[in-house]
């Protein structure tokens, strides 16, 4: 691994007139996150993600589901961005939000707070909760336990009395349209398409980089390891995201002090 900026990849981006970075899981984990199927410690250990996140497991335990995600955003808002977010955004910040576009898989807000301005989040996010039965967004502030609980009801809507669910994707459901159409306009239409810290497995997410190297884009793979999507990037960087897009955006002088 190695945190260098390969000179091809520097190029591509610094010739580029429009650069769509899909980020992935990778990316929160080096700030602490846990990944999905890794978010099984303590209480959590005896149940299986798989079967949390699924419309049928709400049905039968809401205050459970419930639960899980508030104790998963209580570790997301003890985490902070790491050198990656904060890269990222200077490098949107100095090049604007059209030019640099951010479409995540990632449900929690870190992007946000290092100052990105995401396009899309296009499995949900933890923190845009929203009534289960008339879809109203949830504008209250949801009770984040700091220690684990295996039950914690959920509010109500304001408007129809109904629970209010987490804003997030589980399985057996569509993505969001409004956020796909954004994430496949900007894989279809960038230069450069980073796909930092994702592994290629979960779709329709996966067919992004494909369907942007249809499209004439250059695709650039920053990962540890080798992932499935290695054979479509045409450039694979062997390097963390936050030593990746440090480096990236020191090379490319966005941002930077004047």
């Amino acid at each position: 691994m190695t945190s260098a900026t390969p000179a091809d990849i520097a190029e591509a981006c610094r010739s580029a007139r429009s650069v769509a970075v899909l980020t992935g899981a990778g990316m929160s984990a080096e700030s602490g996150i846990p990944t999905f199927r890794d978010a099984r410690t303590g209480l959590w250990e005896r149940f299986d993600p798989t079967q949390l996140a699924t419309p049928d497991a709400w049905l039968r335990d809401p205050s459970l589901v419930w639960a899980w995600y508030q104790w998963r955003a209580a570790l997301v808002r003890r985490a902070a961005p790491h050198a990656g977010h904060l890269a990222l955004a200077r490098w949107q910040s100095g090049s604007g939000s059209d030019a640099v576009t951010v479409v995540t898989q990632n449900v929690d807000d870190l992007h946000e707070r290092a100052g990105t301005v995401v396009a899309a989040h296009v499995h949900g996010s933890l923190f845009a909760p929203r009534c289960s039965l008339c879809e109203q967004p949830f504008d209250g502030v949801p009770e984040l336990p700091e220690e684990p609980v295996s039950s914690l009801r959920p509010p109500r809507c304001d408007a129809c009395g109904g629970a209010v669910r987490p804003g997030v994707v589980w399985f057996g459901e569509g993505l969001p349209p409004e956020a796909w159409e954004v994430a496949e306009h900007a894989a279809s239409t960038a230069d450069v398409v980073l796909v930092v810290g994702t592994s290629g497995v979960v779709y329709p997410f996966a067919a992004l980089p494909e369907m942007a190297r249809d499209a004439g884009a250059v695709v650039v793979e920053i990962n540890p390891e080798q992932t499935s999507l290695s054979a479509v990037a045409h450039h694979s960087w062997r390097t963390t995201a936050s030593a990746g897009l440090s480096a990236l955006v020191q090379t490319l002088a966005v941002g930077a002090d004047e």
